[in-house]
């Protein structure tokens, strides 16, 4: 019988066994000159799972999700992705690893004048074959990136341009652009820091559902440590390069906020 834990949502997911993780990150190191990014962060990433990472800005939050696609000058004692150690990828191998990994930024990242569909299309340009040499998407692709379109909530939008759309909108047209890679994670980077509270909690739960539905993880990071509570199953707080909380959600004390940003910092809602 699987055995399986109950989320902060009250459904179930299976228990993973550390062999299927999907990010295992040990000892993580990243410096810029004589300035140190990480220092020796430790980070493991679940099927299924939201993983928050808390931090004031310029804490290591950006740095080590760059880590993860070979796109930060890491050193680790272990660094795997989807079962590839990042360390040893170069070239195409390195190319493959990243089409593995769907990216949602703070500012959407969308072509402005292009629609919602052919936004979600882009998604797929590493495997669109013959197509891609000529700018075209076969009838299967379209047919794939307006079911996401629809599975995000803005079906009805496909037509439209992304500039006319919502910032909740263009968020979730972002969302559905990174599905479109079939990923096997997805790193999401301030992805609500730029929408009102209602507009972050529904995309954070979006985020969630699809963690679970697709069996992937999804690493968030956030300044907000409420949000983490409320829509994430872990947490990394990260301060000045190094881990000073890894933890559950539910394990995130008000005590534990003031490690990650300091007695006088602000991390309420």
């Amino acid at each position: 019988m699987t055995a399986t834990v109950e989320t902060r949502v009250g459904q179930t997911r299976p228990v993973v066994p550390p062999t299927e993780l999907t990010i295992v990150a040990r000892g993580v190191r990243v410096s810029y000159g004589q300035t140190v990014a990480l220092d020796g962060v430790d980070l493991d990433a679940r099927p299924g799972e939201v993983l928050a990472l808390l931090g004031h800005s310029g804490s290591g939050k950006s740095t080590l999700m760059k880590s993860f696609t070979g796109m930060a000058p890491a050193s680790a004692d272990e660094l795997t992705v989807a079962g590839r150690d990042v360390l040893a990828q170069h070239g195409t191998r390195l190319r493959e690893l990243r089409a593995d990994v769907g990216h949602v930024f703070q500012h959407f990242n969308l072509v402005p004048n292009l629609s919602a569909m052919s936004n979600v299309l882009t998604g797929g340009l590493h495997r669109a074959g013959r197509y891609n040499l000529i700018g075209g998407f076969g009838a299967e692709q379209r047919r794939e990136a307006l079911a996401l379109l629809h599975r995000v909530g803005i079906g009805d939008k496909a037509r439209r341009q992304a500039r006319s759309l919502s910032g909740g909108e263009q968020q979730r047209v972002a969302i559905a652009r990174a599905l479109m890679q079939r990923p096997k994670v997805i790193l999401a980077d301030e992805p609500v820091a730029s929408l009102d509270p209602r507009l972050a909690g529904s995309v954070l739960s979006l985020l969630r559902e699809i963690a679970l539905e697709q069996q992937i993880p999804v690493i968030v990071s956030l300044h907000v440590v409420d949000l983490a509570r409320r829509h994430a199953d872990h947490v990394v707080g990260l301060r000045a390069g190094r881990t000073v909380f890894s933890g559950s959600a539910a394990d995130l004390t008000d005590r534990a906020a003031q490690e990650i940003y300091g007695e006088d910092g602000e991390f309420g809602a």
